[in-house]
């Protein structure tokens, strides 16, 4: 430091550099400052290489991930292809319909079936469930505005004939809502014209079998009863000394004819019975009186006591008369001649029992396990349908009919009506 420097430093003014130790200065903090600029520099490098490396590998990853994309879109444009060939080439009408009543899909069968003639692929905008019913006249409304999976059978008349649609309706989506909202269901529909004329054909097939199977069994069972009737009417135009008694006989042998005819009818036809209260001691009264010319005939004797108390039950009176008039028609065909049949009634507490047994030959265990099997006979000169409309008619009734060797000789039926049917009659 010169002397200038010191004196301006002990008088307190500011000290005065001299030119050569200005430019001195300056030089420094320029390099100063070029050196920071230099290291500025090559930390913005550094960042901008970094940044670049981070835009490519960005770069890489979203043309990766567009091309999956492209793929996903690909694939899902496949699927739906596929999957429309799938509906197209359904044999089932599909019909998609949302809850505007716009349609959304619609194959060509649904259109075949619903006379559209592939209206539904040939329009720009799909077709609305209004358009379809007022061209093909078919009111599906109801099967797409239910709540539920509901099933309707259409019956169609044209000049064509007559047809028959079936159609299920069900949600598309959980109660029947896409993922926007949007209410969706779906239609099937099916021709079940076939089916229906199956049906009606095999119908008519069981009911010419049974008209058959009745007109084999009536003409059987009728032949021979009847030319004893034209005997016995004979006899009572020639024979007036005995004629009482052919007059007995020929009642016998319309009674038989008509519990033939009864049965035959009773197993052939089905349905409901009408139900009403029935005393069975004024039902088991009509039934002996009705059967008494065959007993007198076979020379049986019949043992009936009515009881004090009145046993009712609910029950078809026709139904359970002609129970009891098969009961005592087969207890006389197995009892000999001299033999009893005799009926009791009694309250047996859980219900009412009715027990018809006779003095026959009795039964046979093999026999026991099938005696109410349609067609069965024990001497193979009936049809064998008494017993099963007996088991038949006691089953409708709620009840139960059982068949068992008397104790000492003979067979015993016994039938067993419910409680509850004489509670609800007396009621």
């Amino acid at each position: 430091m010169n002397a200038a420097m010191l004196n301006s430093e002990r008088d307190g003014r500011p000290a005065v550099l001299e030119p050569e130790a200005q430019a001195t200065n300056s030089a420094v903090q320029l390099a100063q400052a070029f050196s920071e600029f230099i290291a500025t520099s090559s930390r913005l490098e550094d960042s901008y290489r970094e940044l670049q490396r981070e835009v490519n590998g960005l770069g890489a990853e979203l043309a990766e991930r567009n091309k999956a994309l492209k793929d996903s879109v690909n694939e899902n444009e496949l699927m739906r292809l596929s999957l429309q060939l799938i509906v197209d080439s359904m044999p089932c009408g599909v019909l998609v319909v949302d809850g505007k009543g716009s349609i959304s899909i619609i194959n060509p069968e649904c259109s075949r079936l619903m006379g559209l003639n592939g209206a539904g692929g040939s329009r720009r905008h799909p077709l609305t469930l209004r358009e379809i019913e007022e061209r093909s006249g078919i009111h599906l409304a109801l099967a797409a505005d239910a709540d539920t999976d509901t099933e309707q059978e259409l019956r169609l008349r044209s000049d064509a004939g007559e047809r028959w649609l079936h159609v299920r309706h069900r949600k598309t989506f959980p109660r029947g809502k896409d993922a926007d909202g949007r209410e969706q269901a779906i239609l099937i529909v099916r021709d079940i014209t076939g089916q229906k004329n199956a049906e009606r054909d095999r119908e008519a097939g069981r009911n010419a079998m049974a008209l058959a199977e009745i007109t084999t069994i009536l003409a059987h069972e009728i032949r021979n009863p009847l030319a004893s009737l034209e005997l016995f009417a004979e006899l009572i135009e020639q024979d007036g000394e005995r004629r009482g008694e052919w007059i007995s006989n020929l009642r016998a042998g319309i009674r038989s004819l008509a519990g033939t005819v009864n049965n035959v009818l009773a197993f052939h036809t089905s349905g409901a019975l009408k139900l009403g209260p029935v005393n069975l001691g004024v039902l088991v009264d009509n039934a002996v009186q009705f059967i008494q010319p065959l007993a007198g005939q076979a020379k049986v004797q019949l043992r009936w006591q009515r009881p004090q108390s009145e046993l009712v039950v609910m029950g078809n009176e026709n139904a359970l008369q002609q129970v009891m008039l098969n009961l005592l028609a087969n207890a006389l065909r197995h009892t000999p001649a001299e033999g009893v049949v005799s009926l009791t009634l009694r309250d047996g507490g859980d219900g009412i029992v009715l027990e018809c047994a006779d003095t026959g030959c009795g039964l046979r265990e093999a026999q026991i396990a099938s005696i109410f099997a349609p067609g069965f006979s024990g001497n193979g000169d009936t049809p064998g349908l008494g017993l099963a409309v007996c088991e038949r008619i006691m089953t409708q009734h709620g009840g139960s009919i059982r068949a068992a060797n008397g104790v000492e000789c003979g067979a015993r039926f016994v039938l067993e009506f419910k409680r509850s049917g004489t509670e609800l009659a007396i009621a």
